[in-house]
């Protein structure tokens, strides 16, 4: 690889075997040797996460140590920061000097050819300004037997392993200041919608602190540029954290994907394919519950919606 390889960036909580799994796995890829890696390890939000930020930073301070990077730089920040702000702080630190980036959270098993993936497609999209970010990660939805790429377009970014730009990363509005405009507009939303049933509800769920997440405004971001992203049709990560331990997630097992160890993919600047993104879309329709809230919240019954989720979570 001629070019010169992407910073990769880690966010680390209080995961420790997880930690050290998506770390050793990341030391086994191609390229592991020549690229250089920033872990940021947030501390801890109350006594109960403290022992085990403790123990990811006593492992993730070994790591320069081992060699397995070109060079390692760990950041551990004197306070909680949340998952949003530190990614959002790290990414645009480490963006602004390098131009682009390649981020994994501590959950995430990649394949070997990970780095390679990743790296040859930053340098092939870069100037295709109608792509936003690069996923490593595919969904385990069915592709079409006929579709004969190794590649496909989709219109939602995905935060489990995913690498952009700078001038893209910096056109997004943090503050969702035009939230409103879209919170009870029909025909914004179902456009928004087009990456999965969730994500209105979901920055909707943002917007009213019930949820921590950056990555739905990223998508948000995407959307209103009308930018696509770039999934592998053969997954080169697999995310082993749905098991109860995340801050973020629960448990399930509807996103398991097994992973090849596919060595090489042809990339493409096609367009998008409609049966791959319906399929991508309805993976993320949870049911009845969540049409009728979608519904409430456009004719604006939203404060009533708010109350009532408000109330289950107690």
């Amino acid at each position: 690889m001629q070019k010169e390889l992407a910073p990769i960036l880690i966010f680390t909580y209080s995961r420790p075997e997880h930690t050290k799994n998506t770390i050793e796995a990341l030391s086994n890829n191609v390229y592991a040797k020549d690229s250089e890696v920033w872990i940021f390890s947030d501390n801890a939000k109350n006594e109960k996460s403290l022992d085990n930020v403790k123990k990811v930073r006593e492992y993730i301070n070994t790591v320069p140590k081992k060699k397995y990077f070109k060079k390692v730089t760990i950041i551990e920040a004197d306070k909680n920061k949340g998952l949003a702000n530190s990614i959002i702080s790290g990414v645009t630190d480490i963006i602004n000097k390098y131009e682009k980036v390649i981020v994994l959270e501590d959950d995430l098993i990649t394949t070997e050819y990970f780095i390679k993936y990743m790296n040859e497609c930053l340098d092939f999209y870069k100037e295709n300004n109608s792509i936003w970010s690069i996923s490593g990660y595919n969904l385990p939805i069915n592709i079409p037997n006929t579709y004969n790429h190794d590649i496909y377009m989709s219109y939602r970014g995905c935060s489990w392993g995913w690498a952009t730009w700078k001038d893209r990363w910096e056109t997004v509005d943090w503050n969702m200041t035009d939230y409103n405009k879209l919170k009870n507009n029909y025909f914004m939303r179902k456009s928004f919608n087009k990456g999965g049933n969730d994500m209105s509800l979901m920055l909707d769920d943002q917007m009213n602190n019930r949820i921590d997440s950056w990555a739905i405004r990223w998508c948000y971001s995407q959307s209103k540029q009308y930018k696509f992203t770039v999934y592998p049709v053969i997954s080169l990560i697999q995310n082993n954290g749905l098991d109860g331990t995340g801050t973020h997630s629960g448990t399930t097992n509807d996103f398991d994907v097994q992973i090849e160890k596919k060595d090489d993919y042809k990339l493409e600047n096609l367009e998008i394919n409609p049966v791959i993104v319906k399929n991508f879309k309805n993976k993320f329709y949870y049911g009845i519950k969540q049409s009728i809230r979608e519904l409430l919240v456009i004719i604006g019954l939203d404060k009533q919606v708010n109350k009532y989720i408000n109330r289950k979570r107690k």
